[in-house]
This record gives C-alpha cells, structure tokens and sequence, in this order.
C-alpha cells in the first residue's frame, strides 16, 4: 500500500504469477517446500512459498454462473457450458478451446438480455475462504479484489472476432453491449467489497486489451465504447472506498494511457518488455500519476539470458521504484523459466530491493 501511494517502505514489494507448468516442477524440484503445513494449513504454492506480496481474490462474474455444467464427453474431448453461456469443447490438458455455441448469437437479443444476481452467495464463497486462508498464514499478502472489464469480458457473450467486427461495424451496438457487461460486473465488485471489509481496498481491473503490436482496438474504438465504462467502474468503485484502482492488461497499451490516468487509474500491469512498455521511461513520463506492477521481462531476460544480464535487467527495473510507486514481478512464470533462475532472480530482488535503493 505504501508503495502504490508513491511512499518508500522497508523494501520493494514483489508479485509474480506461477503457471502450472512451473508450479508442477518446482513441486518435484522442492518437495520440502511444497510439503502442506504442519498446521493444517493447504500446501503453500510457490506465491505463498517465496512470499509474493499481493494475492487476488476473485468472486464469479459470470452472467449466468447456475448454468456451468459439464455437458458430455467423447474420448479426452470434452463439452462444457461455462458461466458466460458458452459452449466450449477442449482436449483434457489443453489451454485452448473450440467455441461451440455462443450466448448472444443474435444482437437483436441484447434488450433480452436477463444476468443472475449479483447478490447470490455462491459467487463469493470460495473467494472468501481462500482469502481467510491467506490473511491467517504467518506472512499475509496484500488482498486486491479482481473483476473484468469491458472489452474482454464482453466478447464472451460475441466470441472475439465478432466481437471486433461488431466494433467496426456497430459501434453503437458495441457500447451498449458492454455497458450491460460493465454494469453488472461493477455490482459483483461492489459485493465482493462489502463481503471483504478490507481497510484500503484495491480493486484490480483485468481487461486483456493489448497485444505485442499495441491496442487491440484503435485509440478511437476503445475512447468511444470502452473508455467510457471504464471511467464509470473507476469512480464507482472509489466512491464506494476503494482507494486504488489497479489494471492488468497484456501487451502494448500505450496509445490508451493517458486516457486511462484521467478516468482514474492509478496502477498499471503488468508492464511488459517484450510489448515495447518500459516500467523505467513510464516512471519518468507520468512521474507519481501512475504505479506499476511488473515491469520484468519473462520472454526473453528471464528464461534464457545470462546471469549478468539478469542482474543488469532486476537492478533497471528496480530503478523504477526510486520514491515508491513499484510493486516488482512480471506477468507471469510458466515452464521456460527454471527453479534455479526464478531464485537467483528473488535474491537478487532480496539484495537490492530495500529501501534505500542504493544502486547505479
């Protein structure tokens, strides 16, 4: 919290997201690590284990979250409805998905368009557990409450290239579409809030708008359909005590940023290399207007480089956090990156990262 009021506390805090493809390893690489507590406690994953400083807390934003079943299965090819009203089909094991069947096929629906309720107890319950699980341990992280936003969340109900040809197209259409996505997801927020009685409360929004390239949508589109939304999430949110807004976001958003301050927002992530987003020239542009989490390469630096440009690369990046304003990590850890390079990185940030910063 001090750091993303732009106050300089004992050291810069860390928050790194661990795939299973690195966790499942790490298991076998450290089972004495990944042994469950003594306490009863679950087995901690590697976030616990090596002390990230933030966990998100996630209630179910679905539309429709009594719908989600299991619909059939041929072989290892299996047939789900999802929350959002999709039917999607996937290999057992796989990260990706064939899109079956669409809940909102037809724009023309849209004024029929009826979500379950916000206020329904299922939707925060397991949320709620794992954040009692989390603030009872010894060392207990910083809780963000995590909704969507308005333009991934949204093509859900469309499937993604409609939805950008709806973009195009229909940009009327298109707005109307997520403001009703927004609305109800700003009331599951505002729930999850309530339920969690947090002192300072940051509340993350995680709306996957960029690509390496830069915005998925131009500049004009996301101005004219999403930013609007989004301003309302932002001020609704504040109004009702949340004192940061955070946004995770992938990929090059830079043409979005300044559009992005004015409505609100005051932390940005996670910030990554390999898009062209430096954490060290945004600090300099937008000085204490804009916090950052992220900012380390996990393309390229981590997984492959040597380790003296690792140590150039952490030092650089913790640079950004001269006066406060860091939270250090990347967007995530998966399999291309060892056990025994994700700990030299911790020592590094363990050796460097205390305040004050007093390298270069």
């Amino acid at each position: 919290m001090a750091a993303i009021s732009f106050r300089e506390p004992d050291r810069v805090p860390v928050f790194f997201r661990y795939w299973p493809e690195f966790t499942r390893p790490w298991r076998q690489e450290r089972p004495q690590a990944a042994a469950a507590h003594q306490d009863g406690r679950p087995a901690p994953d590697p976030a616990e284990y090596y002390g990230n400083d933030v966990y998100v807390a996630t209630p179910d934003e679905t539309p429709w979250p009594s719908r989600a079943a299991k619909i059939g299965r041929s072989g290892d090819y299996v047939v789900k409805r999802d929350g959002w009203g999709r039917v999607t089909g996937t290999r057992e094991g796989s990260s990706f998905y064939d899109e079956l069947e669409l809940p909102l096929p037809d724009k023309h629906a849209l004024d029929r368009l009826e979500f379950e309720s916000p206020a329904d107890d299922r939707r925060y319950e397991a949320a709620l557990k794992r954040v009692r699980e989390r603030q009872s341990g010894p060392n207990p992280p910083c809780i963000f409450i995590k909704v969507g936003g308005p333009y991934l969340r949204t093509s859900n109900l469309r499937g993604i290239e409609q939805w950008l040809v709806d973009i195009a197209e229909d940009p009327e259409f298109a707005s109307a579409l997520a403001s009703k996505v927004t609305d109800h997801i700003i009331q599951v927020g505002l729930e999850m809030l309530r339920r969690t009685s947090l002192g300072h409360p940051v509340v993350g929004i995680y709306d996957d708008v960029g690509c390496n390239r830069g915005p998925m949508v131009s500049p004009a589109s996301y101005e004219r359909i999403f930013l609007p939304p989004m301003r309302r999430m932002i001020q609704t949110f504040k109004r009702a005590g949340a004192r940061w807004i955070f946004m995770h976001t992938d990929g090059n958003v830079l043409p979005l940023l300044d559009g992005l301050v004015e409505a609100g927002l005051n932390v940005l992530d996670p910030v990554e290399p390999k898009a062209g987003m430096d954490v060290v020239a945004l600090r300099e542009k937008y000085g204490d207007c804009l916090a950052y989490s992220g900012g380390m390469d996990n393309a390229h630096i981590l997984p492959r480089g040597a380790d003296e440009e690792v140590r150039r690369h952490v030092l650089r990046v913790l640079g950004a956090g001269r006066g406060g304003g860091l939270i250090i990590g990347c967007h995530s850890i998966g399999h291309d990156v060892s056990v025994d390079r994700l700990e030299y990185v911790l020592t590094l940030i363990r050796e460097h990262g205390g305040y004050p910063l007093q390298f270069g």
